[in-house]
């Protein structure tokens, strides 16, 4: 549980600091370093991975929804070009945050739960459907891991997208779409 606890914390600490504010220039290293975190859990953290039955389709599961919970994430912050540079830049403000923090939240109360709330019937659970702790670990960490992948190749896609003439607007408050050109 703990480790659990410390990956999300992680988590949420390099998304929220990399995307939260106005302006926020997409570099190389902006997009990699999830990637770079990515690896460094996989090492400390992941334990063996399932291959079969119950223990694999939760894993493959918790994966699929990371990546769909990373394109709502995504979807809630504003890609454009900045009118002082020219250059891809991201707004990410309270919407993107709450995403964040709301899946981040109900990952870590579900660890602490499985040791403090429910453990005895999720232990029960897991012995009827030869699940092991090792599997419903390696599930979160790939849920983690898919939704902060998802975001960072979001990210470089969108901001690959932004044409020369899409100056991004202030005022507006689109969720997730490309700012069109501005007419000259």
């Amino acid at each position: 549980m703990q480790k659990a606890l410390i990956l999300n914390a992680i988590v949420l600490v390099v998304v929220l600091e990399a995307d939260l504010g106005r302006h926020r220039k997409v570099t190389w290293f902006r997009v990699l370093r999830p990637f770079l975190t990515s690896a460094a859990a996989v090492a400390l953290f992941m334990q063996s991975v399932t291959t079969t039955g119950t223990g694999l389709t939760i894993e493959l599961a918790l994966a699929a929804a990371g990546i769909l919970l990373g394109l709502l994430a995504t979807a809630m912050m504003t890609v454009y070009r900045s009118p002082t540079t020219g250059k891809p830049v991201s707004r990410a403000g309270l919407g993107y945050a709450t995403v964040w923090i709301l899946i981040i939240g109900a990952r870590s109360a579900f660890s602490y739960g499985s040791v403090h709330w429910f453990g005895p019937n999720l232990h029960h659970w897991m012995a009827q459907h030869a699940v092991t702790n090792n599997a419903i670990t390696d599930a979160l960490l790939f849920m983690a891991i898919a939704m902060i992948l998802t975001r960072s190749i979001a990210l470089a896609a969108r901001s690959g997208r932004v044409g020369p003439g899409e100056i991004g607007d202030e005022g507006a408050s689109s969720l997730g779409a490309v700012r069109q050109p501005v007419s000259r």
